[in-house]
């Protein structure tokens, strides 16, 4: 059974500025997120542009265009996710810049290129080139940049921002605050369980996962905490989290079917001994096990199986053993 690979860290953030473009300029470039209609954004088909510095073709991680609020004009955002330090980044951000001109300029009155940098530890990365002769100035280049690691976790924790979760554990917190920082995180995720859909919300967890490293006891202890304080939507939170749907697989893959099982029992809700198996039975059903396996590792019913997958009875398989 082939395993899904979690996307990369450019992709991820990639797919995230796709979803919530507007909240990311909103949280992290408000003075630009102010000036634009977001209802008129529309994406971009990629562009494949030569890249000089790298001597290679490349294709842009994302384009988009949008309009001035208040003015009859369109512009062109250009985001380049950099999950990495390169040297020559600000030349090659520039030689996309002039080939975004050169293709553009009688489309759009404005070309705004942002890189978001989200490696770890905070350096100063250059962000512009300077051409002149004396006092005359030739050209001056510069593009936006957003740092996660430049941002206090503490200054987003009360956020209803989806992109503030997402790219809270990018951001600059200490060992100690670990559990404090997953705990606002949690919370924010059940804030916005009530606004946002399923998939949205995945996507979020998803994100989060690839810059957090999650201990499934601490968030159990956690939600309980979060329900014990008046949030609802904990089992819905955890159904989702992507995390949570790998465990029981992985574990399966590395122990066996039913010490993986074992662990998943004890990572079972509130509810108990018999949600726990339902939650493990879910997680096997989902990684495309079959109906009598499952029944092996969980031991529990066909009619139970039957259930879970909302099937006939009669299309609940048996295997001998």
């Amino acid at each position: 059974m082939k395993q899904n690979r979690p996307p990369s860290h450019d992709e991820a953030l990639k797919k995230l500025l796709q979803t919530f473009f507007a909240e990311f300029l909103e949280l992290f470039l408000p003075e630009v997120a102010e000036q634009l209609d977001h209802r008129e954004t529309r994406f971009l088909q990629q562009e494949l542009l030569v890249d000089v510095v790298g001597g290679e073709s490349r294709e842009l991680d994302l384009l988009l265009a949008t309009r001035f609020r208040d003015k009859d004009a369109y512009v062109l955002v250009h985001f380049e996710p950099q999950s990495y330090r390169e040297a020559d980044f600000h030349e090659r951000m520039f030689i996309y810049f002039s080939r975004l001109f050169e293709l553009y300029r009688k489309e759009f009155k404005l070309i705004i290129p942002i890189a978001v940098f989200s490696m770890d530890g905070v350096r100063q990365e250059r962000d512009s080139i300077r051409m002149h002769v004396g006092e005359h100035e030739i050209l001056q280049f510069r593009f936006l940049q957003v740092k996660l690691k430049s941002h206090n976790w503490r200054d987003f924790m009360d956020s209803d921002n989806p992109v503030a979760a997402a790219l809270l554990a990018k951001m600059r917190y200490t060992k100690k605050e670990a559990r404090e920082l997953r705990t606002a995180y949690l919370r924010m995720l059940l804030r916005l369980g009530d606004k946002l859909d399923a998939a949205k919300l995945a996507l979020i967890m998803s994100v989060a996962d690839l810059y957090y490293k999650p201990v499934p006891q601490e968030d159990e202890d956690i939600i309980r905490q979060l329900q014990a304080e008046g949030f609802r939507g904990g089992r819905k939170i955890m159904e989702l989290m992507p995390a949570w749907k790998r465990w029981g697989y992985e574990e399966g893959l590395e122990k066996g079917i039913e010490q993986g099982i074992e662990k998943g029992i004890e990572k079972g809700m509130e509810k108990g001994l018999e949600q726990g198996l339902e939650t493990a039975a879910r997680n096997l059903i989902a990684m495309g096990m079959d109906d009598a396996a499952v029944i092996k590792a969980t031991g529990l019913s066909p009619h139970k199986i039957r259930a879970l997958r909302n099937l006939p009875e009669d299309h609940v398989s048996r295997r001998p053993n």
